[in-house]
């Protein structure tokens, strides 16, 4: 049965069609042909993989970073990094990145953060000497630490399908995340030296002062939320809720920028996008069933064990695989469909789990921006009105980038659980 499902999932989706409709399919297909559970198996596995109190979060952040993106705080944190490194060489690429960075801490979507930067940073980027390529590079590469970055949707439907503390998950993407950043920046800086982009005013106290104070209320959301959960004030369920109140009453109150009608605008699109999350997390639940009712993953352990392969090796072959994998799936149905499958695996070697999902997860964010399908790439185009050749070529350097912070969080699990074992 598990090979129908596989060779059916694979030409569904090379014929275009949507991932759930290709995973609800080839599971119906498994259980209308093949002897073993009935049919009636797959509506109660498909409502059953929903009742899941971890996945009550999504919503909730969903709604926050909706919230925060129409209440205009994109071009404060912007101008905030922006006023902070005044004359660092590639200034104006460092606050794109930690631009997309700081609104990753708020709304968790990769897309959401290159749309908001693009936006803004493309004109100024092109008219600071970057070019159209290596502008495009830096905002499609950027998002993609977004969903690293604590809130991350990716995190919670790892945590909800693993089986594992959002909480932990949450803490254990900060440091990944950073240093991830801390790569960008450094590779944006040498090469904006080697190319010799003009550089822009420097520092000024009363600027950066100023740009701080416009955006220190969007500071401070996230701040709350990760101190309130690493504290163990509140659940991360509870934290989106926080949030969405917190991003309502600064949109309205503080910076009044939502109306009724922005909000009721906000709201649908929250809505819209958690079914669409919500309808990938039914089927994949569906497919994770069929396949441990085959009992495919403790075949998949044994052959493990039976190759003698050891956890570094079963790290450096997930690597090669997720790398190529997320250049065609999006990162929730990845991890979805894959975590019930590689989580055991990995648990049997002794990894552990929430290192693990930080691993996965940046695989999956590096495959958001790799050709030929990377979803921010197809975003930035949108947004920039751009060939996707340039945007191709733009990526390159930034995927070597990437996966040089993906070799150090795989060989360093310090960097994913040392803030986790600091947790009570």
């Amino acid at each position: 049965m598990s090979w129908v499902l596989g060779i059916s999932v694979v030409i569904l989706i090379a014929l275009g069609a949507p991932i759930f409709v290709a995973l609800l399919t080839a599971a119906s297909l498994a259980l209308l042909f093949f002897p073993g559970p009935p049919l009636i198996a797959l509506q109660q596995t498909i409502f059953g993989g929903l009742d899941a109190y971890a996945l009550l979060s999504v919503p909730f952040f969903v709604f926050a970073g909706e919230l925060m993106a129409i209440s205009g705080i994109a071009d404060r944190l912007i101008n905030l990094v922006r006023a902070l490194f005044g004359r660092v060489p590639g200034s104006l690429g460092i606050a794109a990145l930690g631009g997309s960075t700081l609104i990753g801490t708020i709304c968790g979507s990769s897309a959401a953060a290159v749309a908001a930067v693009g936006r803004n940073m493309y004109p100024q980027l092109i008219e600071g000497g970057y070019g159209k390529q290596r502008a495009a590079g830096i905002i499609t590469s950027s998002g993609a630490i977004d969903i690293v970055i604590p809130p991350s949707i990716a995190m919670i439907l790892y945590g909800a399908s693993a089986e594992q503390s959002i909480a932990k998950l949450f803490v254990a993407g900060i440091i990944p995340g950073v240093v991830m950043a801390l790569l960008m920046a450094g590779y944006i800086s040498f090469s904006a030296m080697r190319a010799r982009i003009p550089r822009e005013a420097g520092f000024r106290a009363r600027v950066a002062w100023q740009a701080f104070r416009q955006a220190f209320w969007a500071l401070t959301m996230p701040a709350f939320v990760m101190t309130g959960i690493y504290a163990g004030f509140f659940s991360p369920t509870e934290a989106g809720g926080f949030a969405c109140a917190y991003a309502a009453f600064i949109g309205i109150v503080v910076y009044r920028t939502v109306n009724f009608r922005s909000l009721l605008e906000a709201a649908i699109s929250s809505a819209m996008m958690t079914a669409r999350i919500m309808i990938v997390v039914a089927a994949a639940g569906v497919i994770s069933w069929v396949l441990t009712v085959e009992g495919v993953p403790q075949a998949l352990i044994a052959a493990t064990a039976d190759a003698g392969m050891s956890p570094l090796g079963f790290l450096l072959t997930v690597n090669l695989l997720l790398l190529a994998i997320g250049c065609v799936l999006d990162p929730t149905s990845a991890i979805l469909v894959l975590s019930p499958l590689l989580v055991p695996i990995a648990v049997s070697l002794g990894i552990d789990p929430i290192h693990f999902g930080v691993v996965m997860t940046v695989n999956l964010a590096i495959g958001m921006f790799t050709p030929p399908f990377g979803l921010n790439i197809f975003v930035a185009q949108s947004v920039l009105g751009l060939r996707t050749s340039d945007i191709y070529r733009g990526v390159l350097p930034y995927i070597g980038v990437q996966i040089s912070a993906l070799v150090l969080i795989t060989l360093i699990p310090a960097l994913s659980l040392w803030l986790v074992n600091g947790m009570s």
